[in-house]
């Protein structure tokens, strides 16, 4: 959504004719995931991609002729072996690809939920004479939109095909198949200290989908000059910039000071609260210490066996830049469940 957000907003504002192509359902090993989308104009101009390339050309095509006719339409491609090893796949799959002509009112409340990083859920019908209409709720079951010729009893069936869902995918409604399109809160990635590897950290790590902010008391390390597009930069201790920013689920946490004042502050606020990545940037002898004045300080064995370090997958790293790729390929790899071990 966000990767497509502004570029879209600019094509509403100069009035064009837009259509949005959404990935509605995969099988096997497809280019994108569920609810990946990309925009089209009249005039053929594209942001997005819903197939990593194999299949832009017919969607654009499809695109085109929705917004001429003015009607949704859902898309069946299949990807073979062969194109699929042109696209970067090990094998072959299958992919529904729903084109509709932009609602720009339910645009403008989906944008503003991604733009806030907040919860949404839109439910749309994809087949019959009801193909196209929807509803976007917002994460306590409120309706933020609802198409005007939404009925209530098909309103209601959508609610409740709702209910629950934390993915995107396809979902059925009063026998009817409906597309299911999860707009989440991006993860947070909590960086303490504004040192030199957390600059290109938070460059991958914003393009990566991620949410940055930046905990550093000196405020010559955390500036806006160093870190021009972060969320936020606190110039406080963690142990008062944490609760700041809220320690939940979707919160990852890079400590990279090597400064025991304001790394061992980090840990004690973040490990009790079992948020699902704490990494520590350090030595085998300087992480020995580290945990003697985390126990003297009253953490658990348990809480400390929590902590990464030293922080990232092994690929030999030694340039900020190459360091920074280790980080965040550990942060991916445990959001995806790919690498969940306690070390």
């Amino acid at each position: 959504m966000l990767d497509i957000l502004e570029t879209v907003n600019r094509w509403l504002a100069e009035e064009r004719s837009v259509a949005l192509a959404t990935v509605a359902k995969t099988w096997g090993s497809a280019p994108r995931r569920e609810g990946s989308k990309m925009g089209v104009t009249a005039e053929t101009a594209m942001i997005g991609s819903v197939s990593g390339g194999c299949v832009e050309g017919a969607v654009v095509e499809e695109a085109l002729a929705g917004l001429r006719a003015g009607q949704p339409r859902l898309l069946k491609f299949g990807v073979a072996d062969d194109m699929a090893w042109e696209v970067g796949l090990t094998c072959g799959g299958r992919i529904e690809v729903f084109v509709e002509p932009l609602d720009s009112l339910w645009w403008e409340a989906l944008a503003e939920l991604a733009l806030n990083d907040d919860f949404g859920l839109t439910m749309t019908i994809m087949e019959g004479e009801r193909i196209g209409e929807k509803v976007l709720l917002d994460a306590d079951g409120g309706i933020l939109y609802r198409s005007p010729n939404l009925d209530a009893e098909m309103l209601d069936a959508l609610k409740e095909a709702a209910a629950g869902r934390q993915k995107s995918g396809v979902a059925t409604a009063a026998g009817t198949r409906v597309m299911v399109d999860l707009q989440a809160e991006r993860p947070h990635l909590i960086l303490i200290g504004g040192v030199h590897v957390a600059i290109p950290l938070q460059r991958m790590a914003t393009l990566a989908g991620f949410r940055v902010s930046i905990v550093d008391p000196r405020a010559a390390f955390a500036s806006e000059a160093r870190f021009p597009a972060v969320a936020n930069i606190l110039h406080s201790y963690p142990d008062k910039a944490l609760p700041q920013l809220g320690l939940d689920r979707g919160a990852y946490l890079a400590v990279l000071t090597h400064d025991p004042k304001i790394d061992d502050k980090a840990l004690l606020t973040a490990l009790p609260a079992d948020i699902p990545y704490v990494g520590v940037l350090s030595s085998g002898r300087t992480h020995r210490q580290r945990v003697a004045r985390l126990k003297e300080a009253g953490l658990s064995d348990e809480l400390i066996a929590r902590i990464r370090t030293p922080i990232g997958i092994d690929i030999g790293a030694s340039t900020p830049e190459e360091i920074a790729v280790c980080i965040l390929a550990e942060i991916i790899a445990v959001r995806n469940g790919a690498r969940d071990e306690v070390r």
